[in-house]
């Protein structure tokens, strides 16, 4: 697949005013990639997208700092290396990184207003129909869409309850999402 590098950079300008559909798209468009890349090192379908999620998660918090004039993908890439090097030494270390108040606060920032087409498609399906489709999901998918959709969480509540930092809650959320998307429109 062909991408369109000036509808990236429409997008990444976007992102960096906050706007969630550009997240979304910057998402969708190198998920793949960076999961690819991922799947090559770790050799684990888990490790590959957990470290995928922490990725985005990390190039979405810092996307006001990327150069436009370098490639986004490259950028992505070089996040999901530091990503993956820190994760081995994480399993020896066994020390988990904490994310700042301030951090925090700037997680708030992001306005969630639009919905997305999968928020669209999801709010039309039935519940029995739903719950079925949700549980084709991987667990920790379920588990995000149960907090956020039928406990109503927060993203804080979120990641207070499954122990990681709100930004990876907000990209599982978005991921999970569109997984559960492409289930309803292929049932």
């Amino acid at each position: 697949m062909e991408i369109n590098q000036e509808k990236v950079l429409h997008h990444i300008q976007q992102a960096k005013k906050g706007n969630q559909i550009s997240f979304n798209y910057l998402l969708d468009t190198f998920w793949g990639t960076v999961y690819a890349f991922q799947l090559k090192k770790t050799k684990n379908d888990n490790d590959a997208e957990d470290i995928t999620i922490q990725t985005f998660s990390k190039a979405f918090d810092r996307i006001e700092t990327f150069d436009e004039s370098y490639q986004f993908k490259t950028w992505l890439i070089t996040i999901s290396k530091n990503v993956y090097i820190d994760s081995l030494r994480k399993k020896k270390s066994t020390i988990y990184t904490q994310t700042t108040e301030e951090q925090e606060k700037e997680v708030y920032a992001v306005v969630d207003d639009a919905p997305s087409p999968e928020d669209k498609i999801i709010t039309e399906q039935n519940l029995a129909k739903l719950l079925k489709d949700i549980k084709k999901l991987k667990p920790k998918y379920q588990d995000v869409i149960n907090l956020r959709y039928f406990q109503e969480l927060s993203y804080k509540e979120i990641s207070e309850h499954i122990g990681e930092p709100i930004n990876n809650v907000k990209v599982k959320l978005l991921r999970a999402k569109k997984l559960l998307a492409e289930i309803i429109k292929k049932s």
